[in-house]
């Protein structure tokens, strides 16, 4: 679940160099000060951010990189749920600079209770003439007194009186201070998703863009993880106070959260799914200083996402999170059902909309109904027009009437898992009439397209047009004529694949939604390519080297990706943020070339080049996938099948019982693991064929496989 607010933490939105400690609110934070000028301490990614380090979930760990005025500064913090905090700080100043390292102590803003007065420590580093720093020169001032001391090693702990408000400050001996936080390191590296070969450091960036963003909201005494603290937060140059949560947004940062950890990622879900109103709409947006858009939703991609970060929590149906599914989807059906009730534009079709709200002159326009969309500025919806016998756009929307049915499929899926027969028969039969009359309705010149209310179709193409696949509209010939028609290089092929619109449109410039490679488009277009066959790797290779690149060279993970060769997006104009969690959905897709969960099981396959993806969180335990000169996955330590590179395995499911799965691209040999807990006698089955062999639990089975053609393995337990 959400972290608790408990014990000293990163969860203040504003200070990336500081702690708090919850729930008394006190506060710790870093700045460098240069000459007699005020410290800088609002790091941000436009001001001496340099590295976000690694993170842990719950805070127990976490370290971060920062520069000004010629000084460096790299900070390691040992917090958690107890009351002390540990710290190590490594400070590095340019020659000749006079740097000072501020710490500043007070309470974290609207956090109750009586104001704690702001108490300064400064360190200066000072510098021999004949070297660049003094490896020894750091010294604590204080009132003026210069004192030297050892490089900054402290200890903060609130005092047990009911305020809160003293702090005691330790000198300690460096080396226990130094082994408690190197512990705390090594531990924490070894629990996060690590990467390497072809996927890079993707592992790294994935975790860190989620974990990162990880807030804690006074208003509401509690923990929350918005897409992004810069983006929520005013005093980082953001849009709202200290916090706000938009709708799609949510639903799939906690689907990038699932595989760092599944708990955590049910609690972002949490988070979003308690914002449903009466009428069962998800808002656009909640905030802190904002409020609620009462009048708008968003994409409606949450049973897409909830499904997948079910699949993706276990092996089999008996380690997967059916908690989730029995919380998420009241809710998901609530607001599935509200769409076509709210939001039924021209010829019956769905359309983006806005509700007239009483008191706010902006409801119930074209611009607030293009918001709805969550491609705010696409030239898609440049002529719209608003109208109010709908309450909708008089363009009917291929995106939103594919999601929807994409919706509607994953709730049938979840509804099914849950034993609501009747209720997944319903969705699959609305999701049924819902394909024949996208299909008949907005296919017009090789590919789906936008209908104008006098029955035009819009002449803008995006990669919203792939959606139909994602809901399986298209016949598999027609599927192959969408993906050749829309995929040239001209249009959203090209390197970098799937801009926001096409290359061809009259709107395409290189800003925001009008041109930049949006992580959500490409996901839900690419996961439609997977769901017809169609080829995707090279897409998905093009975009993990954009992740990459920008990862390797800022430490970034954008809210949107340059389409422009040396496009500079950092710049607060350029209108991308540095730290987002739903970019991490282009490392996403690189994961799923090894290892993807699908509703008829897992798919293993080797991406053609070496590679290792480890750490994954299941209900089993830490999932490893290693492409090299084989396909190896392991839980933990035990592995699970050992095949060679040409081979893939899809619907694997596991149970403490059995294993299945289908084989492809044989002959060779597949070594399949039996559950630990099988032994003696059980029954092997292979291309019909049964044989019955003696199975120590775990020990792998050597299958030989007669034929490239899909083969059925199956491990069942016998009599022992």
């Amino acid at each position: 679940m959400t972290p608790e607010p408990r014990g000293w933490n990163t969860w203040d939105v504003r200070f990336h160099t500081g702690c708090a400690h919850l729930p008394t609110g006190l506060r710790i934070r870093a700045g460098l000060r240069s000459g007699d000028g005020p410290p800088t301490d609002g790091f941000t990614w436009r001001d001496g951010l340099v590295r976000l380090g690694h993170h842990t979930v719950h805070g127990d760990y976490a370290e971060v990189t920062v520069h000004a005025g010629g000084t460096r500064l790299e900070l390691r913090f040992a917090g958690g749920t107890g009351d002390t905090l540990h710290v190590t700080a490594a400070v590095e100043a340019e020659e000749g600079v006079p740097a000072d390292l501020t710490l500043v102590v007070d309470r974290m803003p609207g956090v109750p209770g009586p104001a704690a007065d702001p108490v300064e420590w400064v360190l200066g580093v000072s510098h021999d003439a004949d070297t660049e720093r003094t490896p020894d020169g750091l010294h604590l001032r204080v009132a003026g007194d210069r004192l030297t001391a050892e490089p900054l090693r402290v200890r903060l702990a609130p005092a047990t009186g009911p305020t809160g408000r003293e702090v005691t400050v330790e000198w300690l001996d460096p080396g226990p201070v130094d082994e408690e936080v190197g512990e705390r390191r090594r531990h924490a590296l070894a629990g996060r998703i690590r990467t390497s070969g072809w996927l890079g450091e993707a592992g790294d960036a994935y975790q860190r863009s989620v974990t990162w963003n990880t807030v804690y909201a006074p208003d509401l005494k509690r923990v929350l993880t918005p897409t992004s603290r810069d983006f929520v937060c005013a005093d980082r140059a953001g849009f709202y106070g200290r916090w706000a949560l938009h709708t799609w947004d949510t639903f799939l940062t906690g689907l990038v959260a699932a595989w760092i950890d599944r708990d955590y990622a049910r609690g972002i879900f949490d988070q979003i799914l308690d914002q449903a109103d009466e009428r069962g709409m998800l808002p656009n947006r909640v905030s802190d200083d904002r409020g609620r858009t009462g009048d708008r939703s968003q994409p409606p991609v949450g049973a897409l996402a909830v499904l997948s970060a079910y699949l993706g929590g276990g092996l089999g149906e008996e380690t997967r999170d059916r908690g989730l599914l029995e919380r998420a989807y009241p809710v998901l059906r609530a607001w599935h059902e509200w769409w076509p009730a709210a939001r039924r534009g021209p010829h019956g079709l769905l359309a983006w909309g806005s509700d007239p709200v009483e008191g706010d002159e902006e409801s119930a326009t074209a611009d607030r109904a293009r918001r709805e969309s969550g491609l705010d500025d696409s030239p898609m919806y440049d002529d719209v027009r608003y109208d109010p016998a709908t309450r909708t756009m008089d363009l009917a929307d291929v995106g939103l009437s594919a999601l929807h049915i994409a919706d509607a499929d994953a709730l049938a899926e979840i509804a099914a898992r849950l034993g609501l027969a009747d209720d997944a028969a319903r969705f699959r039969a609305e999701a049924g009439e819902a394909r024949s009359r996208v299909d008949a309705l907005m296919w017009h010149e090789d590919t789906y397209r936008n209908v104008w209310a006098d029955g035009r179709h819009s002449e803008h193409l995006a990669p919203t047009m792939l959606y139909p696949l994602l809901a399986r509209i298209p016949t598999p010939e027609r599927a192959r004529t969408l993906a050749e028609r829309l995929l040239r290089p001209e249009a959203l092929g090209g390197d970098p694949p799937l801009p926001s619109v096409s290359r061809e449109d009259t709107g395409f410039t290189d800003h925001y939604w009008r041109g930049r490679i949006w992580a959500p488009l490409a996901f839900l277009a690419v996961s439609g390519l997977r769901r017809y066959g169609l080829p995707a790797r090279p897409i998905v290779d093009r975009l993990l080297t954009l992740y990459l690149d920008e990862w390797a060279r800022h430490s970034h993970v954008r809210e949107n990706y340059p389409t422009v060769p040396g496009e500079d997006v950092r710049p607060l104009a350029a209108r991308s943020d540095g730290l987002f969690g739903w970019g991490s959905l282009l490392a996403h897709l690189a994961f799923q070339e090894l290892a993807d969960p699908r509703e008829d099981g897992w798919r293993f396959a080797h991406p053609g080049r070496p590679a290792e993806l480890a750490g994954l969180c299941l209900g089993e335990g830490p999932l490893t996938i290693t492409a090299g000169d084989r396909l190896r996955v392991l839980l933990g330590d035990a592995t699970l099948l050992d095949a060679p590179p040409g081979m893939t395995v899809t619907g694997y499911h596991r149970t403490a019982a059995s294993v299945s799965a289908v084989v492809s691209g044989g002959p060779g040999e597949l070594l399949l693991a039996p559950p630990a807990g099988v032994g003696g006698e059980a029954a092997i089955t292979v291309a019909g064929v049964t044989r019955r062999e003696v199975l120590t639990g775990g020990r792998p089975v050597p299958l030989v496989i007669p034929s490239p053609d899909p083969t059925p393995v199956r491990i069942e337990k016998g009599t022992w």
